[in-house]
């Protein structure tokens, strides 16, 4: 390991020994200590778990470490890879799961050739994350494996693979609007609940509203919003919370929408967001409950197409919707922040060439591989 900011080397002068006995197999056998090192390794097994940690834990890079020690981004990562790759191998890892996450990400963004041709293979990645909640009831994720694909097979292979007891394990189930991941739970999970997740309903609210600004814009001017145009003036106060709102921001809408009669779609399309928001912050689940039926209910016949078109969509995705407030509040927050820490490792890393030392990274930055060296 470095030590004074200097990259350290450690001689070890091994003895050999030679048999002379004529039926002796061996012949010779060098000595070994595998505490100190894998046979052949050119780390230490204590610079290997040093550098693992420095990649959990300090958001390190392979190329960073690689210079603390001396050596060579290859030299160091063909080191630790047989570490990472023991403990995803580990089907321990996945017990206790009572939670699951799932969702989507693109791992690169260059040409999709098959992996057999030289290339990298598909873009989206399916991650399933561990959200169950503690002993305090707090959510630690932790991603338990990435998959080539986006689609419900993906994701159904990948609970097929974990076996009955863990299926048989999971209570709740949260994801994304994605009707593929939403078939492969009710195929896999059938003893899970399937909970939408509360951030992109809301988010489905707000573009809703954006969507209505727009067209309101158009019909009116015949062009896209410049300047001088009230709806373009408000159009980021749209997307924020009613209850965040300052006292000139409150004006600023009411100055627009009172601009032109024809702003007043806008207006009820601002208005229903901010009840399908309001279900969400609610203090208490069984009223935030009565809010969100009362939307499915109402959204449907607005006289605003793109909230009658929400409305279509929660209406499809009723209980999924509605499993929010039965399940103390289960979202898909947790797996979004596994992906921002994907993300960051991505940008540290420059990106990456080979999916195996992807998922190895990402399952060891995120929590889902676990040693007694990493304590």
């Amino acid at each position: 390991m470095p030590c004074f900011g200097r990259p350290v080397r450690l001689v070890w002068r091994k003895r050999t020994w030679r048999c002379a006995e004529v039926e002796c197999t061996g012949k010779a056998f060098t000595e070994q200590y595998a505490k100190l090192a894998r046979p052949r390794a050119l780390l230490t097994t204590r610079a290997c778990w040093w550098a693992v940690g420095q990649l959990r834990r300090e958001h390190a890079s392979v190329a960073g470490i690689a210079r603390q020690l001396g050596m060579t981004w290859r030299t160091v990562w063909r080191s630790i890879k047989p570490l990472l790759d023991a403990m995803a191998a580990d089907e321990a890892r996945f017990d206790g799961v009572t939670s699951l996450g799932v969702d989507e990400h693109i791992w690169h963004h260059v040409s999709t050739k098959p992996e057999t041709e030289g290339g990298r293979g598909p873009k989206e990645l399916t991650g399933m994350v561990d959200l169950t909640r503690d002993q305090h009831g707090r959510v630690r994720a932790r991603l338990l494996d990435l998959v080539p694909g986006r689609s419900g097979k993906a994701y159904a292979d990948w609970l097929i693979a974990r076996g009955q007891a863990f299926r048989a394990r999971v209570q709740v189930a949260t994801l994304d609007p994605f009707h593929g991941y939403k078939n492969a739970i009710d195929d896999q999970l059938e003893d899970a609940t399937a909970v939408l997740d509360a951030f992109h309903v809301v988010k489905l609210g707000t573009d809703a509203v954006d969507r209505c600004r727009r067209r309101i814009q158009q019909e009116i001017h015949g062009h896209r919003g410049r300047k001088n145009d009230p709806l373009y003036g408000i159009r980021t106060t749209l997307r924020a919370g009613a209850e965040n709102l300052t006292d000139r921001q409150r004006e600023r809408l009411q100055t627009a929408f009172a601009a032109d009669e024809r702003h007043l779609a806008v207006w009820l399309a601002w208005s229903c967001a901010q009840q399908l928001r309001s279900a969400y912050r609610h203090q208490h689940t069984a009223e935030g409950r009565k809010i969100a039926e009362k939307v499915i209910d109402s959204f449907p016949t607005c006289p605003v197409p793109e909230i009658a078109r929400l409305g279509r969509t929660l209406k499809q995705w009723r209980e999924a919707f509605l499993a929010y407030f039965d399940t103390d509040r289960a979202s898909n927050g947790g797996t979004e922040a596994v992906n921002g820490l994907i993300e960051l490792h991505r940008r540290i890393a420059r990106g990456f060439r080979n999916r195996d030392n992807y998922r190895l990274r990402m399952l060891l930055i995120a929590g889902g591989l676990s040693s007694p060296h990493l304590k």
